[in-house]
């Protein structure tokens, strides 16, 4: 297990009371509870709510609850002694994120989030990763639906390949080829305060455009460009704009250079949904490529969400395919029976938390993204307890 020499809990569910913070708790008693020896508390800025929440939820009166506000430095720290791991929900995290990471990052504690911000995670990257190092602290980024399906895909894909052929693929296609879930307003609300900050400031948007921003990396190879629709000769498939591609690209690329380029320097990505063939493909492909609505004020607010029921008749599934060094071609896919945005987020991050609390008292201290962190011991963990399917196609 970590090292929680001196921690009060494994876990603290920063965000309890939010919407996904509330779906955290409800699987951390599904999962983790009396009969678990993971020791877990809710936090939160106001203890009132929390103990409301809790009640509400079924969880056990003598649940501990910590107060904490993002904004008051010394509460943070004071979480985050506590705690071997923090899971938060709270965002966007450029507004409320920052004292977090430099607290955790600063005492040496484990923490994972559900952030889709790359130019704030850039930016943490720079100010916070010599003090994980130092400190040991296990820090990683997009422990959700962004990124750990596309994250985790190419890695098992890649992975598939180099075990069979000896070598990794260098250009991956990661295609949705069915979603049905809601967008949370945390992504809705982490779109509008990314795009807002990078209107505002040139660096900002230099950041957003670079698919190398979060390797920090200066001399990568020339991408493909996922921004329009076109007629996929491979798949024989119209293929559209991918909303979350913008995040899980640059997430994969430091994956890529976490594992010492394990995809060689090489590799190229691209991530787009799948639309379908003829007349009818192109038209749906178009009208995913002109829908604004996510950043729109039509878009889903902070704390709302989907029904027990909408969640839990949601489902996607994504493909990841490419050709090895012999032109053979290697697929995997990723699916899973449960809303992408907020039931398999909620179970993703869960078991994100609980692997780094288990799994991974050896890993140096840094700013990680789930695979090169978490990699085939996270993949067993979804595929176990987390309904998430890892399937090798071809």
């Amino acid at each position: 297990m970590i090292n929680n020499a001196g921690k009060t809990y494994d876990v603290v569910i920063y965000g309890a009371s939010g919407f996904t913070g509330q779906l955290v708790v409800e699987y951390f008693l599904s999962q983790y509870s009396s009969n678990s020896n993971i020791t877990w508390a809710m936090a939160g800025r106001n203890l009132e709510k929390l103990a409301g929440i809790r009640d509400q939820l079924g969880a056990p009166a003598d649940t501990p609850l910590i107060q904490a506000d993002g904004k008051d430095e010394e509460s943070i720290i004071a979480m985050a002694s506590q705690a071997a791991v923090v899971l938060t929900t709270v965002g966007p995290y450029q507004l409320y994120g920052e004292n977090l990471v430099k607290a955790c990052a600063q005492t040496g504690t484990g923490y994972v989030d559900l952030c889709g911000e790359p130019t704030w995670m850039h930016d943490m990257i720079e100010k916070y990763q010599a003090d994980a190092e130092k400190s040991g602290a296990k820090i990683i980024f997009s422990c959700g639906f962004d990124s750990i399906p596309f994250d985790l895909g190419v890695f098992h894909l890649q992975e598939t390949a180099i075990a069979e052929s000896g070598e990794p693929i260098e250009y991956v296609k990661g295609r949705v080829r069915k979603m049905q879930g809601t967008f949370s307003g945390g992504t809705a609300a982490s779109l509008k305060a990314t795009m807002k900050a990078a209107f505002a400031d040139p660096e900002v948007m230099k950041v957003l455009k670079n698919p190398y921003s979060l390797a920090l990396e200066t001399n990568g190879v020339e991408q493909p460009n996922g921004d329009k629709p076109y007629f996929d000769e491979t798949l024989k498939s119209w293929v559209a704009p991918f909303i979350m591609a913008a995040i899980n690209t640059r997430n994969i690329h430091r994956s890529n250079q976490l594992l010492g380029h394990r995809y060689t320097h090489a590799f190229r990505y691209d991530e787009m949904m799948l639309t379908g063939p003829g007349d009818k493909g192109e038209a749906i492909a178009k009208s995913v490529a002109s829908d604004k609505s996510l950043s729109s004020d039509e878009g889903p607010k902070p704390g709302e969400g989907p029904s027990k029921e909408e969640r839990e008749n949601g489902f996607y599934d994504v493909m990841f395919l490419g050709q090895d060094t012999n032109n053979k071609t290697h697929i995997v896919s990723v699916s899973a029976t449960c809303d992408p945005g907020y039931a398999s987020t909620s179970r993703m991050i869960s078991e994100s938390a609980i692997c780094l609390v288990e799994e991974y008292d050896n890993l140096q201290g840094g700013i990680y993204t789930p695979a090169p962190a978490l990699g085939n011991a996270l993949i067993k963990r979804l595929q176990d307890n987390a309904g998430i399917s890892f399937k090798r196609e071809t």
